[in-house]
């Protein structure tokens, strides 16, 4: 172990919603906890605040930029920030401010660390090129074992340097014990649930390939799902996806009963509010936390067959349906919601217990330190 604590340089592009501004902003309280130093070099958004909060020190440059010249420049301030600050690390955590980072620790002679927060095609050699700089860390974290083995599909000479650490689940805010009646009654009064209406949760990013309009289809199709109120929460990321979703739920008939519903700023309750939670995605997610999450609370989930879920969603805690088919997703949605209180309780208790087990924040964070201790004692 390298004398004294660490100090560590994330780099990450913005600070707004999603799981890699989650997971700087999670490893920001352990390093801090365990007495390290924990700098963001961002462009910002609406999670600086708590990262400045929690002891961070926040640097703003562009380093969303493409630009070869701004790439250049941003190496340039980070390599004198690791100098001035004595960090041991630079950690990267998406593609392009990761050619910053890259260049910069190798001028200011530190370990050079990178996370997959998502899994990148790649499907020409340039654009291959582009993405290899991903696995060229000292390190490089794949945040499941679907991206590890996809990594190492495209670059096999990342094997050694590879380690799987999963996405972690705060495990003390997404507990359901910890969630009082008021707070569920509050979210399902706001979405405009009737008693006894089953409500059908769809959280994430409104975005075609996240797969809300499979679900919108889903219902509107099949008899037993007629009643169910279906709730959208998450940031819009595309005006034209939004407008298209209000179309079909206007020429399908259910403005009554769909709701979208912006961002949730209490995510534990709003799993407890739904009958059924569903990640509906159309492309792989790399990790996929909404799953993970809502089983942290006891939530049925039902998610695409695609990516992290199939570690996740495993049997006897969920189910899955083949992606992008709307019939067996209605299929999965009817039997779920159909199932007797027996059945229901002990789906609960295996998915809280697969995920206490297998995706907690402690596990993330301890592993993520001793990566970041073995680097640096190189």
């Amino acid at each position: 172990m390298p004398p004294g604590p660490l100090t560590v340089i994330q780099v990450i592009p913005h600070l707004d919603s999603g799981g890699a501004e989650r997971a700087t902003l999670e490893i920001t309280h352990a390093l801090i906890a365990s007495g390290g130093t924990a700098i963001i070099v961002t462009q910002g958004g609406r999670m600086a605040t708590a990262a400045r909060s929690a002891g961070a020190q926040i640097v703003e440059l562009p380093v969303a930029s493409k630009n070869p010249i701004t790439i250049l420049r941003n190496a340039g301030r980070i390599a004198d920030l690791a100098r001035r600050s004595g960090a041991a690390i630079i950690h990267a955590r998406s593609r392009a401010p990761a050619w910053s980072a890259k260049l910069a620790a190798r001028r200011a002679g530190v370990a050079y660390v990178t996370t997959y927060h998502g899994v990148y095609a790649g499907a020409s050699p340039l654009k291959r090129w582009y993405n290899g700089v991903m696995a060229q860390g000292d390190r490089v974290i794949a945040n499941s074992q679907f991206t590890a083995a996809h990594v190492l599909k495209i670059y096999p000479e990342a094997k050694r340097r590879l380690v799987t650490i999963a996405r972690g689940v705060d495990l003390r805010q997404f507990d359901p014990a910890r969630v009082s009646a008021d707070r569920v009654a509050r979210l399902r009064t706001a979405w405009g649930a009737v008693p006894g209406q089953a409500v059908i949760l769809v959280p994430g990013r409104l975005t075609g390939w996240k797969g809300q309009g499979d679900v919108i289809d889903a219902c509107a199709r099949h008899p037993a799902l007629q009643r169910a109120l279906i709730v959208l929460v998450g940031d819009t990321t595309s005006e034209g996806y939004r407008k298209d979703l209000n179309a079909k739920i206007a020429a399908l008939g259910l403005a009554s009963r769909v709701r979208l519903f912006g961002h949730c700023g209490d995510m534990p309750a709003a799993y407890l509010a739904a009958d059924l939670v569903v990640q509906p995605s159309r492309k792989p997610e790399a990790f996929g936390r909404v799953a993970a999450e809502a089983q942290a609370m006891g939530a049925l989930v039902i998610a695409s067959d695609l990516g992290g879920a199939g570690e996740t969603v495993v049997d006897g805690t969920g189910y899955r349906y083949p992606a992008g088919d709307v019939t067996a997703l209605g299929e999965r949605l009817a039997f779920a919601i159909g199932l007797p209180r027996g059945a229901r309780a002990t789906l609960r208790a295996a998915a809280i217990t697969h995920v206490r087990a297998h995706f907690s924040l402690e596990q993330m964070c301890d592993q993520t330190l001793e990566v970041y201790r073995a680097v640096a004692r190189h």
